[in-house]
């Protein structure tokens, strides 16, 4: 037995414990193995919510499919309707130009058959021409009168006529006190009753004394055209200084029919006044409509409008022959030209010392009836009206 135990070898274990230590160890292992089902169970907890979480992310993945689906049809079926809308549109563009295209034809068949029909009926006639073109007038019946000239169309001249300087016109109102003026052809006026030359009390000038002789033809022609771009308005309230003012006002505004305004006069003592317009159609309009409330001063006046005729001379006839080109000299009986005047005072001055000489019965004067003086080294024109004597 002792051999035996002799063959034994006790070998030291270097890494593990004593024998005192195995005691001790199945309650370390113990501990180890409820770390690892702690670890376990979050591993699993972990593993729980991912898959709830992954869950949750695909079905939102189905939501957002779903909805990308609904979009996309939503799309088309809008791009759809949005085809068919265009389409429709552009079948009313169409339909519209072609209505507008057939309104314009219309509209200019329409302005064409009244062009015509209105030179038929005013320039064809030549009293329908003449009727819209001569504002109201309030007339009183005294009678019945018969003429040859009934239809004739009187016309009041107006004669130009130059005046040189340092001359003068003087019209009497009777013809003989200019003939006895004339034949006495040089006259001495007194200058002492001008305030300008009061220390030269003896003061006369020398002036020369000749009849005016005015070109006048023995008939003419005239032919008469309408204004495209000009009316005549009457029946006006009164001619005060600001009335043109108003009345262009008013007629520039394009809602009271009008339009810009280029220029406007006033017809003389008629109580006319003349707008011109700087487009033609606003005149036509107007022209149409016949009568306005036009307020003034703050009343409401209803004016006449009517269209502006003008004239130009297309054939003349002199006095003397038909066939000659020279016109007949014609002498107005009751104005002498009066020429040599020195410049020694102004103008109204002077103008009333003529006045004052020639009106004296004692230097074969008489009543005056008009002055017209043109200082030296000046130009004037003198305008002629027929004689109503």
């Amino acid at each position: 037995m002792e051999s035996e135990e002799e063959s034994f070898v006790q070998l030291p274990c270097p890494a593990g414990p004593s024998t005192g230590s195995l005691a001790p160890r199945p309650e370390r292992v113990r501990r180890e193995i409820e770390r690892c089902k702690e670890l376990c169970r979050a591993l699993e907890e972990e593993h729980v919510k991912l898959q709830m979480a992954t869950g949750a992310v695909q079905q939102r993945m189905q939501e957002l499919r779903k909805e990308r689906e609904r979009l996309y049809e939503n799309f088309k079926e809008q791009k759809y309707l949005n085809r068919e809308e265009e389409i429709c549109l552009q079948d009313n563009i169409f339909l519209a130009r072609q209505m507008k295209s057939t309104l314009m034809q219309k509209h200019q068949m329409l302005n064409k058959t009244l062009e015509d029909k209105r030179q038929k009926v005013f320039w064809k006639d030549p009293e329908m021409m003449l009727l819209p073109a001569l504002p109201e007038k309030k007339m009183a019946f005294k009678g019945l009168v018969t003429s040859k000239d009934a239809n004739k169309l009187m016309l009041t001249p107006l004669v130009h006529y130059p005046l040189q300087g340092g001359s003068a016109l003087i019209t009497f109102e009777k013809a003989e006190v200019a003939q006895r003026i004339i034949e006495a052809k040089e006259h001495v006026v007194e200058l002492s009753c001008g305030e300008e030359l009061e220390e030269l009390d003896q003061c006369r000038m020398r002036v020369q004394a000749a009849p005016v002789d005015i070109l006048l033809p023995s008939a003419l022609e005239i032919s008469l055209a309408q204004s495209s771009r000009s009316i005549i308005l009457s029946d006006l309230p009164s001619l005060e200084e600001t009335l043109l003012d108003k009345l262009e006002i008013f007629f520039s505004k394009t809602r009271n029919g009008g339009g810009e305004v280029e220029s406007k006069e006033l017809l003389g003592n008629s109580g006319q006044v003349v707008l011109t317009f700087a487009e033609d159609r606003v005149a036509e309009l107007l022209i149409e409509r016949g009568r306005i409330q036009v307020p003034l001063w703050e009343q409401t006046y209803e004016l006449k409008i009517s269209p502006c005729m003008r004239g130009e001379v297309s054939n003349l006839q002199p006095r003397s022959s038909p066939r000659s080109a020279q016109l007949q000299p014609f002498r107005c009986p009751r104005t002498v030209l009066l020429s040599g005047i020195p410049d020694v005072l102004s103008e109204e001055p002077m103008r009333d010392i003529l006045e004052i000489h020639f009106q004296k019965p004692s230097r074969g004067g008489g009543e005056v009836d008009a002055v017209g003086y043109v200082p030296a080294g000046r130009r004037g024109v003198a305008v002629f009206t027929e004689d109503a004597e």
